[in-house]
């Protein structure tokens, strides 16, 4: 039997589109398929992809926006250079389908890809699509998004949901956890992101010392290294107890021990919070391109999910009023954990490997799982 070809994941740059193609990787080498990874040496997968043993070919490239007058006068160079790097790419792995997750370092590869007449597959975290893959939709066999309606309906199109890590997807069911804890204050898990967040380490303390003191949660905060002995100064000045940490090892165990979270609302953030069943405070980056955090918060917040408080209106007082009138109803704070259940795609990571694999000609056993995984 001859070996089989790679299917070829490129991704990079942030989190975001890192670990939904590492979870996608995982899923199919644990089936027996070869996955190779393209990107750049500057992004985190080249920390995370080699950790995981998956093959790395290295790209040459960084993004656009933001970068001023220079770095859109050198851009037709460095893309001829990662165009070329591509190729080369293409020519030595040989993979019979390319995947890209989004961001500037899937360009390249998918416009090879298309060019070279291997499969190209797209997946797009965000609400709003981002430039790379507004453009690789053209090219691409199949456009799968993380959230319905992300791009104009058509037969290519398929709403997948954003792939998560098992860990968080299997995680107990919202009623199960709070139940083993009822007797305990609820526990409240703040998430600022890789950097930390300067908003939510200056006002969540301020905001909880507002609180009687027999409605102040447990809490957790993730600060960030940058921030983190500020943060930690800021609950001192308030009179409130927290964990500060600069980064979380584990976010299933995050996840599973928070009643309630107070985050940003990336692409994964978002997928992982639904997963887990959590109720969530979305605070948007203001700064996100296309104001793409928006529009992944509301998908659960249109569906009682989640609130949102945009950054600008965001003050102590505002915060503690949101938070008072949650952490005194355990009950509706499992009824947002479940709605949020309700609208996680628990097989979002098998599918997306399943379209793959067939595109490849291989097989990929879906199992038994259902789509309305129970609450």
């Amino acid at each position: 039997m001859s070996e089989k070809r790679p299917i070829l994941i490129t991704a990079g740059g942030t989190g975001g589109h890192v670990y939904p193609g590492l979870a996608v990787a995982n899923a199919l080498r644990a089936q027996g398929i070869p996955v190779v990874w393209m990107g750049t040496r500057a992004g985190l997968e080249a920390r995370v992809v080699p950790a995981a043993d998956i093959p790395m070919a290295w790209l040459t490239i960084s993004g656009l926006r933001g970068k001023g007058a220079l770095a859109l006068l050198l851009a037709p160079v460095r893309l001829a250079v990662a165009v070329a790097q591509s190729i080369g790419i293409m020519l030595k792995h040989k993979p019979v389908v390319v995947l890209g997750m989004g961001g500037f370092v899937s360009g390249p590869g998918g416009l090879v890809a298309a060019l070279m007449a291997k499969p190209l597959i797209i997946h797009e975290q965000n609400a709003v699509p981002g430039l790379t893959n507004k453009l690789l939709s053209r090219l691409s066999k199949r456009v799968l998004e993380g959230f319905p309606g992300t791009f104009p309906a058509s037969a290519k199109v398929e709403a997948t949901g954003n792939p998560v890590r098992q860990a968080i997807a299997s995680l107990p069911r919202p009623m199960e956890r709070m139940a083993e804890r009822e007797a305990e204050p609820l526990h409240l898990l703040v998430i600022g992101g890789s950097l930390g967040a300067a908003a939510l380490n200056s006002i969540v303390p301020k905001a909880l010392f507002l609180l009687p003191q027999n409605q102040r949660p447990r809490v957790r905060h993730q600060a960030g290294t940058r921030n983190l002995d500020e943060a930690q100064q800021n609950y001192s000045k308030s009179f409130v107890t927290a964990e500060v940490t600069a980064f979380v090892e584990d976010m299933a165990e995050a996840y599973a021990w928070a009643d309630l979270i107070i985050c940003r609302a990336g692409a994964l953030t978002v997928a992982e919070v639904a997963a887990a069943g959590l109720a969530a405070v979305f605070v948007p980056y203001p700064y996100a391109v296309d104001d793409h955090q928006t529009a992944n918060a509301l998908y659960l917040v249109e569906n009682e999910a989640a609130l949102l408080i945009q950054q600008k209106d965001l003050s102590p007082e505002k915060l503690a009023e949101v938070l008072s009138g949650l952490l005194k109803d355990r009950t509706r704070l499992v009824k947002m954990g479940i709605a949020a259940r309700h609208l996680a795609k628990p097989t979002a990571t098998d599918q997306v490997a399943a379209i793959c694999a067939a595109y490849a000609g291989y097989a990929f056993d879906l199992g038994i799982k259902e789509q309305g995984d129970p609450v």
